[in-house]
C-alpha cells in the first residue's frame, strides 16, 4: 500500500528478471482495477513489441510514465505525475513473456492535505458567559484532528477548557479576562497540516440599560431639533408670504393723482371757454394775464367762481397772445 498527497508525484514499483525459458517478445502493462467489479479494467500505460503506449486512458494523459524509458532493463515500474484524489486505486502491473506471465497490486492512496482552515469564536465575550472556539478546514481527507494552543499570556489553556479534537471545537465555561489572548488552531492528517489564528477579548458587559436609556433619549432630542427646524421654516414661509401679499395689494378707493399735464389743460380750456364770451370792456383785464403761468398740480379751483360773461354783442375779433377772440 502507498499513501501520497494531492499534488505530489508517486512511483509504483515493478521489477522483473527474465530466464533462459522466456523467448517470446516482452510486453508491460500496467492496468487500474476499478472498486466495482461489475466495471472493466482500465489499461493506463504499455510497453509492447519495443514501442510504448501511454494514451489508453484520458484522466491520466501526460502524467503517467515509464520510470525507464526501456523496461527491457528489468524495471517496468511506472511515475504518476500531479496526483489527484481520484488516481485512488488499485494498480495492477502485469510482465509477459512467452511462456511466463507474472503480475503484482499495489493500492495506492492519494490523500488531499488540511487546506483552508478558519478559526472563528461562537458566543458572547463577556465576563462570566460560556463560549466556544472553533476550526473547520474546507479541505482534506480524513482522518482530520484538530488541536488548540494558546500563543500569548501563559500559553496554556484555561483550566475549564474542553477540547474535542474530531470537531475542532474548544469550549471554555464562565470566561474571565485572564482567557483574552491569541489562540491557534492546527488541522492534520497523515499527509500535511494547516493552521489558522483568532484573538479572544474577554471584557465585562456592557450596561444595556443605560445604553437603552441614552438611545431614547438621544432619539427624541434628534426628533424635537427636527420639529423645530420644520416650525421654523413655516414661519419664515408665511412671512414671506404674506410682505409679498401686502407689497403687491392695490387700493381701489383711493383715486389716482392728477398730473401735471391734465390740470394744465384743464385750465387753459377754461379760460378760453371764459374768453369767447368777453365783450371789449372788459378784454383788458385779461389781456394782461400771461398763458405761460402752468398752475402746479396742487391746485385747484373752487366750484361755482368761474367768471361769466353775458354774451358779447358785437361782431368784433381781437387777438390776444396768438389767440383770437371773436
Amino acid at each position: 500500500m502507498v499513501e501520497k498527497a494531492q499534488g505530489e508525484k508517486v512511483t509504483l514499483l515493478c521489477t522483473f528478471t527474465e530466464s533462459q525459458e522466456d523467448l517470446g517478445p516482452l510486453d508491460v502493462e500496467w492496468v487500474l482495477i476499478p472498486l466495482d467489479n461489475r466495471k472493466k479494467e482500465q489499461t493506463i500505460i504499455m510497453y509492447s513489441v519495443d514501442r510504448i503506449y501511454n494514451n489508453y486512458y484520458e484522466a491520466m494523459n501526460g502524467r503517467v510514465q515509464f520510470t525507464n524509458p526501456d523496461p527491457r532493463s528489468g524495471d517496468g515500474s511506472i511515475d504518476i505525475l500531479n496526483l489527484k484524489s481520484t488516481d485512488t486505486g488499485t494498480y495492477q502491473c502485469r510482465v509477459k513473456k512467452a511462456p511466463a506471465v507474472e503480475s503484482q497490486k499495489i493500492q495506492l492512496t492519494v490523500l488531499v492535505k488540511p487546506a483552508r482552515t478558519k478559526c472563528y469564536i461562537e458566543g458572547s465575550q463577556e465576563t462570566g458567559r460560556d463560549l466556544t472556539l472553533k476550526c473547520v478546514s474546507q479541505e482534506g481527507s480524513p482522518l482530520l484532528s484538530y488541536n488548540w494552543r494558546k500563543l500569548t499570556g501563559t500559553q496554556e489553556l484555561p483550566v475549564t477548557s474542553l477540547l474535542n479534537k474530531d470537531t475542532g471545537e474548544l469550549s471554555l465555561k464562565n470566561a474571565s479576562e485572564e482567557y483574552s489572548g491569541t489562540y491557534s488552531c492546527v488541522a492534520a492528517n497523515r499527509v500535511g497540516t494547516d493552521d489558522c489564528f483568532v484573538v479572544l477579548n474577554v471584557t465585562p458587559p456592557i450596561n444595556t440599560a443605560g445604553t437603552i436609556a441614552g438611545a431614547v433619549i438621544g432619539t427624541l432630542l434628534g426628533l424635537f431639533l427636527l420639529a423645530f427646524l420644520v416650525f421654523c421654516c413655516c414661519k419664515k414661509r408665511k412671512e414671506k408670504k404674506y410682505e409679498k401679499e401686502v407689497h403687491h395689494d392695490i387700493r381701489e378707493d383711493v383715486p389716482p393723482p392728477k398730473s401735471r399735464t391734465s390740470t394744465a389743460r384743464s385750465y387753459i380750456g377754461s379760460n378760453r371757454s371764459s374768453l369767447g364770451s368777453m365783450s371789449p370792456s372788459n378784454m383788458e383785464g385779461y389781456a394782461k394775464t400771461p398763458y405761460n403761468q402752468v398752475p402746479s398740480e396742487d391746485f385747484e379751483r373752487p366750484s361755482g367762481q368761474n367768471p361769466s360773461f353775458p354774451p358779447s354783442k358785437y361782431d368784433l375779433a381781437y387777438k390776444i397772445h396768438d389767440i383770437t377772440v371773436v
